[in-house]
This record gives structure tokens, sequence and C-alpha cells, in this order.
């Protein structure tokens, strides 16, 4: 066993996969619940039957609602809670820790809906300019934790901290890569969010790999312009935290925003299919970001456009589909 303690902030699928992949590599691990009464369920199944089911997690794995607990004698902090409760968990961490002790890892994919920041922004804003990383990529958490082959990319603006995180996490069945665009790591892990569940509503409607392939190219182009906007390198987009994780996400049927496009492309409505999630699909949170950045910017997002008029509102999925088809003719470009 590792004598460093990694603290990981959220129990969702990722974090409680991220606890298991770092408990075997020999770190000691301390997973903090939002939910003291969820914490009584994870410590007595050893198994997170919500976000994770039928993986097991090691007896040896600290789980506690207490954060100073969680956080006591770690060097690492990894944050995995949806992008909604990073301000929150955020200011309360702070009060607990001096954030300057330690290295942190965010993990989230969104964007702050009131400010429009990355989650890269919010998290200096609050904590101050402290030792940080991203991590991003096509990064399914049921397949890393049963050691399917896959990859990742790290990301900070100091190359040894991205080497030290990529040291930290890298196994032989989950491969992670270096880069030093923070701003187009992050922006491609949020955006795609919104193309999945575009996808989704494809695939729910009936239609077919034409239509997944054209979303699939044109969403790409739409994340690239917005994210050369924001100062992203166009280059970033072509990787794992570009269109790696924009296939994935696309295609995966453990993917909660192309899931919700496809319960929405069968006719149910918004409201009612996040009402019987547990688990939170990013992608209709960051529309709204999306959306308003690609107006601020002046740049053209058609996709993403339409994905905000089916989502908030209530616009036909069909007519969607219509108004983009019907779109004055082009020459193609990204």
């Amino acid at each position: 066993m590792n004598n460093k303690k990694i603290a990981i902030i959220g129990d969702g699928s990722w974090g409680t996969t991220l606890a298991i992949h770092l408990h075997k590599k020999g770190f000691r691990i301390g997973l903090w619940s939002a939910f003291e009464s969820y914490v009584q369920v994870l410590r007595k199944k050893r198994e997170n039957v919500k976000f994770l089911p039928g993986i097991k997690i090691p007896r040896e794995i600290e789980i506690s609602h207490s954060l100073e607990t969680v956080t006591d004698n770690a060097y690492l902090i990894i944050l995995a809670i949806p992008s909604q409760y990073l301000t929150a968990v955020l200011l309360k961490l702070k009060k607990e820790i001096n954030p300057e002790k330690y290295i942190f890892l965010s993990v989230i994919k969104g964007i702050e809906t009131e400010t429009l920041k990355r989650m890269s922004e919010v998290i200096y804003d609050i904590l101050g300019k402290v030792k940080l990383a991203v991590l991003s990529g096509p990064t399914i958490a049921r397949e890393i934790a049963q050691e399917i082959p896959s990859a990742a990319v790290v990301s900070s603006t100091s190359k040894a901290i991205a080497e030290k995180i990529q040291d930290i996490i890298i196994s032989d069945y989950f491969r992670i890569y270096t880069n030093y665009d923070m701003i187009g790591v992050e922006i491609g892990g949020a955006l795609k969010n919104i193309i999945a569940i575009a996808c989704g509503i494809s695939d729910g409607m009936g239609y077919g790999t034409n239509t997944k392939a054209a979303l699939l190219t044109r969403g790409l182009a739409e994340i690239t312009r917005l994210g050369v906007s924001l100062g992203a390198n166009k280059k970033t987009f072509w990787g794992l935290s570009g269109m790696g994780d924009l296939v994935t996400t696309c295609m995966s049927p453990f993917s909660r925003n192309r899931f919700v496009g496809e319960q929405i492309g069968r006719g149910k409505k918004i409201k009612d299919i996040l009402k019987k999630m547990d688990m939170v699909a990013e992608g209709v949170r960051t529309c709204v970001s999306a959306y308003d950045l690609a107006k601020e910017k002046g740049i053209e997002a058609p996709i993403t456009e339409q994905i905000y008029m089916v989502l908030y509102k209530n616009k036909n999925p069909k007519t969607a589909v219509m108004d983009l088809m019907r779109r004055k003719r082009k020459e193609e470009k990204a």
C-alpha cells in the first residue's frame, strides 16, 4: 500500500471508479459523499448501487460525508462532482483546508451557467491560483472499472503537474497522455454532451448511421469553432478530449446524455426524463452555457441552438431536424 493519500470529492460513477482504480495502484483513498445517509449504504454494501452497480468497492477505501476526514493527510484532491454543485462544495472545502497544500485534479465536464466559466476558472476564483490539472477524454466509468483498455488526457499549465498526474493515474489498462491546452480540453469535454443529446434524439426518432455521422462531424466543427474563439488550440479537438470523447458519448449505451436525447426522440418531456434519473446529464445545463457563449462570441452553432430550443423552448425535434437540414447551402468548413 502506497503511503500517499488521495481524496476524491464525489461518489458518482466516475469518482467511485477513480477511487477503485487508484486503490488498485496502491494509494490510500478517501471518498466523499454529499449525503450522509448514502455513506451508510456505501459502507454496508461496498457497492455504489445507484451509480456503479455490480462493481465492488474495496473495504480499505475510506468513505465519509466529512470533507475534513476525507482530505486529512491527502496530497491530491480529485474533484468529481456535477458542475452545478462545484461552487458550493468548493466554498465548504475552503473552510476545511489550506488549498495551497494540495494538488487539485478536476474531472468535471461542464460550464457554469451563471458565469459561463470553465471548471478550472471556477476553481481558481474560489481557491486561488492552486496547483491544478484537468482530466478528460472518452472515459465511460464502468468500462474503466472493468479494466477495459481506455485512454484519456491530463492538462495543466504546469508540465510538472501534468506529468505527475499522468504517473499517478496511468496503468496497463488506462493510458494517460499530457496536453497543455486546458481551455481546449475542458471545452471539448463539456460541449460534446450537447452533441450526444442530439445523437440520442436521432436514435430515438429511428434515424440511421448517416444522421449520426453528420451530427458527429458537424458537431465537432461547432465545438472547435467555439473553443478556438475562447482561446483553445484547434488541434486539441482532434484528440482524446475532442473527437475521442465525442464518439464515446454519442455511441455508448451507458452515456447519460445520449440516453436523455433518445427519450426526447421517443416523445418524452425533458422534465419527466430528468425526474427519473439519479445521475446528472451535464449536457442539459451545458447547453444553456454553450448557447449563451456562442451568442456572446458571434459563433455559428446551429446544432447547439436547435438542442437548446428543444430542451428549453419545447420545440418539436422533427421541426428542429428540418430547420437544420434546410439551412442555407454552404461550403464545408471546420
